[in-house]
This record gives structure tokens, C-alpha cells and sequence, in this order.
């Protein structure tokens, strides 16, 4: 039996939340030995929206005559989410790169006295005796938890899909997921992909598969792409741009089973309407689910995460929740929310951590006060998105997927206030601009007149 590790504060996950949590942690004052991150990947935290742009990226670095170290710097300041020549690779995107923070390399870790147990799953979690097992018997106990243990991919095999199980189905999470699609990409260099759902990962990776040369289908049920952010007149731009770079997209069905050569690799995908497509490849990225079942019975959830306050605490004491699997309360809609997206994976551990740290000093922070963000980049095109997206809506700009430079976007208003914006190929100023209407909810008197005024309303307030 493994001996017994005790620290101060426990680390649950490896992913984003965990990275910046460490960092927070390292800026507030640690002692060496305090704090532990157990992990099941194999390397520290990353940035993982880097896996479906650069990483996946065949290219390789020698191809530009620019150096390597100039093209890494661009990339990151960028924050991954641009398409160069040049592959991105770990070290590169450890955390905190994408935010523009030092990259937090192994050795950041042992000189900032924190414990990284990588290749490590806990398996069992009793909270009431601040204790949690590994999957060898590996005991840890805590003073103090945060549970960073993120989501998983849905999977096609979760719903009995025939031959979901064939190879080269592959889905994207971790680094793994992303090294096996690579070898699969080279090893079927410009054969045919199909990308399974039309979110954030189907618009992303089919982007990449085009741009490294492979034949893109697009698949998802929905009448248009990212169904939960995007209105129908968004969708048509993105769509109509992504068919002129030749990506075929079938909407409306779904796959509903695959056949395999004589390798056991996937053939064909069968759709739900009758059509089959033929695939070398094929990527699914039909949504995920948020990891708690350690925590089952244990915390009081909503929403399908651990329920928590405006500092992340759960109801158990000396737990906090942080990322994808926290359900908060969103003080700017005065509601509780569970976001999964990276921007609130690095906050919502910054906020935690000087939680847990003011509650040991006797001292108060400020609640949580978070304006939903998301964001994605593939090919030439940069969309952002603030607020929430309810109510009636009003476009603007040149949505033309034509354009040699399509700039528009779309405000969201909800009784007499605007309340979302989104904006495709703003400047960072323009930006700034979106984000701050999006948070200060200015009256809009008429919907015809905001429609004229487009960009410039948000711009001149």
C-alpha cells in the first residue's frame, strides 16, 4: 500500500482551471508542499483550445524561412486561435500562454513547491473525511479541495451507434485525442473526412481538416450551425463560407451507424435519412458532460454541476468547484449558470483561489461577477460573442460569405435593453466596444435605427 500524502490544499484535474489555479495560488503565497494538481493526463495543465487549431496542424515548422521562436511568439499572442503554416507543439501551450502569462513548464512547478501527480485518476473522493483514493490506492487527504475535473466528450457509443467503436472515430479532448487524430491524418493524407455536429468543435476541426488538405463533410441535425449561440442569419454567413472553401455540409440527419474495411477502420458513415458517406476519418464533437460523479450524493448540484456560491464554495465545507462543473450564480442576469468555456475555467480559478485565500485572512473579495464570452478563429475569419443571446435580435454589417473581408455582427434585445453582442472580424478596439454595451445594457429606443447604426452604436458609447 501506497503511503499516505497529505497537503493543505488538493488540486482535483489537470486541465485549464487547474493551471491558472496553480498560478493564482504561486501570486497569493505558497509554502513548498502545500499545494497538489493530480491529474490523469500525462503532462501539466495546457491550453486546451489549442488542440483543434495549431496542434492539429501537419505542416511542419521548416516549411517558413521565419524562426521558429517568432512564428511561436505570433501564435500565442493570438491565444491559439489563428491558422498558421507552422504546427503548434507542447511546450509551446502549456499554461498560462493563452492568456499571455508565463508558460508553466514542470520545472515551474517544483520551483513554485507545488506537487504535480500527472498520470494519476481519482477514483474514489469522501469528502466528509477530506480524503480521495486513486485508481492504485494511492491515498491523498486535503485540507482544502478544488474540484477541476472538467468535462467529458459525449460519445456516439453512449447511444448504442452501430460500429461507433470502428477505428479512426475519433473525438477531441486531451492531448491523447489529438496526437491519435494526427497519425490518422497522415496516415490517410488527403483522403475524406466527416465531421459529426456543427458547435464549436465541428466548425473548428473542419476548418483544420480543409486547411491540411483532406476532403470535409460536414453532419449535424440541427437547421443551422451552433444552434445555442448563433441565430439563422449568423449560420448562413458561416455556412455559405464554409461551402466556398469546398466543405460539403449535410444538415438536418445524423450518423446513424458505421461500416469498416477489413482493418476494423471506418468505411462509410450511415445517415439517419438514408445516405452514406464514405470516410477515412471521422470526428465527432456532439457536446460533453461535466465530470462530478466523484462527487455524487456528496454536494448539492443544480443544473447538471456542483452548486456553488459567488466564490465558488459548494455546500460542503473547504470544497470549491471551479470550470466547467461549477453551477454559479451569474450576478449580471441575477440566475444560476453552468459555462463551459475556457475564459470562465481561467476566472473562475483566479476567483476561487482568492477565496479560499482572503477566507484564511479573515478578508472578503468581491462576488463573481462574470460576462459570458466566447470566441473561435478558423480560417481568415474571428467572431467574439458577449452577454446572452435572448430575445429579438438585429444584424448588421457585410455578412457576405463572398467578401474579401466580411465584417458584421448581430445585437441581442431583451425589453428595451441590449443585452448581447456579437461581432465577426472586429478589431480589438471593436471588441472592447461589443463587450462593454454587452455588460452595460444601454436602451435601445428603436430596433430600426440600431440596425442603421450598427458597429458605431457599440463604438460611440
Amino acid at each position: 500500500m501506497a503511503e499516505e500524502k497529505s497537503f493543505k490544499y488538493v488540486i482535483v484535474g489537470g486541465g485549464v482551471a487547474a493551471g491558472y489555479a496553480a498560478r493564482e495560488f504561486s501570486k497569493q503565497g505558497l509554502k513548498p508542499g502545500e499545494l497538489a494538481i493530480i491529474s490523469r493526463e500525462q503532462v501539466p495543465p495546457y491550453e486546451r483550445p489549442a488542440l483543434s487549431k495549431g496542434y492539429i496542424n501537419l505542416e511542419s515548422n521548416n516549411k517558413r524561412s521565419i524562426g521558429f521562436s517568432f512564428v511561436l511568439a505570433r501564435f500565442l499572442t493570438i491565444l491559439f486561435f489563428s491558422w498558421y503554416t507552422d504546427k503548434a507543439t507542447l511546450p509551446g501551450f502549456y499554461v498560462c500562454a493563452g492568456s499571455g502569462g508565463e508558460k508553466q513548464f514542470p520545472q515551474w512547478y517544483k520551483e513554485n513547491g507545488i506537487e504535480l501527480i500527472l498520470d494519476t485518476e481519482i477514483v474514489k473522493a469522501d469528502l466528509a473525511a477530506k480524503t480521495l483514493v486513486s485508481g492504485t490506492g494511492q491515498v491523498f487527504k486535503y485540507q482544502t479541495l478544488l474540484a477541476a475535473t472538467g468535462s467529458s466528450v459525449t460519445r456516439l457509443s453512449d447511444f448504442g451507434v452501430q460500429g461507433a467503436d470502428a477505428k479512426n472515430i475519433f473525438y477531441l479532448r486531451e492531448l491523447d485525442d489529438a496526437d491519435e487524430l494526427v497519425t490518422a491524418m497522415d496516415v490517410k493524407k488527403n483522403g475524406k473526412a466527416v465531421v459529426v455536429g456543427g458547435g464549436y468543435i465541428g466548425l473548428e476541426l473542419s476548418s483544420a481538416l480543409k486547411v491540411n488538405n483532406l476532403e470535409v463533410t460536414m453532419v449535424y441535425p440541427e437547421p443551422w450551425c451552433m444552434p445555442r449561440l448563433f441565430t439563422a442569419g449568423i449560420a448562413s454567413f458561416y455556412e455559405g463560407y464554409y461551402a466556398n472553401k469546398g466543405i460539403n455540409i449535410v444538415k438536418g440527419t445524423v450518423a446513424a451507424g458505421f461500416s469498416t474495411n477489413s482493418n476494423g477502420e471506418v468505411a462509410e458513415v450511415k445517415l439517419k435519412d438514408g445516405r452514406t458517406l464514405k470516410a477515412d476519418i471521422v470526428i465527432v464533437g456532439v457536446g460533453a458532460r461535466p465530470i462530478i460523479s466523484l462527487f455524487k450524493g456528496q454536494v448539492e448540484e443544480e443544473k447538471g454541476g456542483l452548486k456553488t456560491d459567488a466564490f465558488f464554495k459548494t455546500s460542503v465545507p473547504d470544497v470549491y468547484a471551479i470550470g466547467d462543473i461549477a453551477t454559479f450564480p451569474m450576478k449580471l442576469y441575477n440566475e444560476m449558470r453552468r459555462v463551459e468555456h475556457v475564459d470562465h475555467a481561467r476566472k473562475s480559478a483566479e476567483q476561487a483561489v482568492k477565496a479560499i485565500k482572503a477566507a484564511e485572512e479573515g478578508k472578503s473579495i468581491p462576488e463573481y461577477d462574470y460576462l459570458p464570452y466566447f470566441y473561435s478563429r478558423a480560417f481568415d475569419l474571428s467572431w467574439q460573442f458577449y452577454g446572452d443571446n435572448v430575445g429579438e435580435t438585429v444584424m448588421f454589417g457585410d455578412n457576405d460569405p463572398k467578401s474579401p473581408k466580411p465584417k458584421f455582427g448581430s445585437y441581442w434585445i431583451k425589453e428595451g435593453k441590449l443585452i448581447g453582442a456579437f461581432l465577426e472580424g472586429g478589431t480589438p478596439e471593436e471588441n472592447k466596444a461589443i463587450a462593454k454595451v454587452a455588460r452595460t445594457q444601454p436602451s435601445v429606443e428603436s430596433l430600426n435605427v440600431l440596425s442603421k447604426e450598427g458597429l458605431s452604436f457599440a463604438t460611440k458609447i
